[in-house]
């Protein structure tokens, strides 16, 4: 099985900085794709950028602010979080995509992690 775990979370003024962590671990193949995605209260789990083979994909409301890393043999992946605003409040989320064994066999895997949950005061 595959397990994501979150960290790095907290509360930050406005303008401040915060780097987020993911780890995946387990009977792991390959990794295909990681991404971070959030929620805030009352509003839908959404995008906020991801690596697919090679290829990083942003928010247009991150874009410029935040930059997503993967370290592939660690099979890490990170946030950095510049110019925090108040709307970046959310948890964040670690997805993971790939494939791994499971009894003898490959399948495919889509794993989320908890959640790590990001403030920012005005």
């Amino acid at each position: 099985q595959v397990q994501v775990v979150e960290s790095g979370g907290g509360l930050v003024q406005a303008g401040g900085s915060l780097r987020l962590s993911c780890a995946a671990s387990g009977t792991i193949f390959s990794i295909n794709a990681m991404g971070w995605y959030r929620q805030a209260p009352g509003k839908q789990r959404e995008l906020v950028a991801a690596n697919r083979s090679g290829r990083t994909t942003y928010a247009n409301s991150v874009t410029g602010r935040f930059t997503i890393s993967v370290d592939n043999a660690e099979k890490s992946m990170y946030l950095q979080m510049n110019s925090l605003k108040p709307e970046d409040a959310a948890v964040y989320y670690c997805n993971a995509q790939g494939t791994n064994w499971y009894s003898g066999a490959l399948v495919d895997f889509d794993s989320w992690g908890q959640g790590t949950q990001v403030a920012v005061s005005s």
